[in-house]
């Protein structure tokens, strides 16, 4: 049960990374907490509180696509670069981010809209990412089934703690002080666009 629960703290504290950097175990497994962070701000920025059906399906698209990976790379079914998802995983950003900017009325009528789909497939990129570090951390038990699954309830709480905060800070600015959605929309994903840019080309060198 300890180790259960030290498992779920870990997943939770890997996502949830409030400092935005990544500590020396991360660091030496791979892909930073800040590209996660990233990635589900522009996942979700879009949204709204009324829209909390279309955040759950979209957290659920990429919480099924990244524990499908994460669960294959854990018993080694899949290998992969590590230099590749440190790379891969900006470009999901840019692209999502970039979707953002053909928002323009808000009024999501389509059952499965293309975001969807994004978030399963991106969401199995990063599962890579994140078995990157559990990986890391691993004991010698052979039993590792509930490490992987305390580890990934710890990372989907960590998600719906972000994607809460995300939500109250667009009805603070959206809601309460009415700042222009679309106008908030393409500068937080310019600015979003703009760091993973940044990451993109810092980590196509080691490719």
């Amino acid at each position: 049960m300890n180790d259960f629960r030290l498992y779920l703290e870990t997943g939770f504290q890997h996502i949830a990374n409030w400092r935005g950097n990544a500590s020396l175990l991360q660091q030496l497994a791979g892909i930073p907490t800040s590209d996660h962070i990233l990635f589900l701000i522009a996942l979700t920025i879009r949204f709204q509180f009324s829209d909390w059906k279309k955040i759950l399906i979209l957290v659920t698209a990429f919480t099924i696509g990244h524990s499908i990976t994460l669960a294959l790379s854990v018993f080694h079914i899949v290998s992969y670069s590590v230099n590749w998802i440190e790379f891969l995983i900006p470009v999901t950003i840019l692209i999502t981010s970039f979707s953002n900017l053909f928002v323009k009325k808000f009024v999501f009528k389509t059952k499965f809209p293309p975001i969807y789909f994004m978030a399963l497939f991106f969401g199995l990129i990063h599962g890579l990412g994140f078995s990157s570090y559990l990986k890391s951390i691993l004991g010698k038990d052979q039993n590792i089934f509930w490490q992987l699954l305390a580890f990934n309830v710890g990372l989907e709480l960590g998600q719906i703690l972000i994607v809460i905060i995300i939500l109250i800070i667009s009805f603070i600015l959206v809601g309460l002080i009415k700042i222009n959605r679309r106008e908030y929309l393409l500068f937080i994903s310019a600015a979003i666009f703009a760091f993973a840019l940044n990451m993109a080309l810092d980590r196509i060198h080691s490719l």
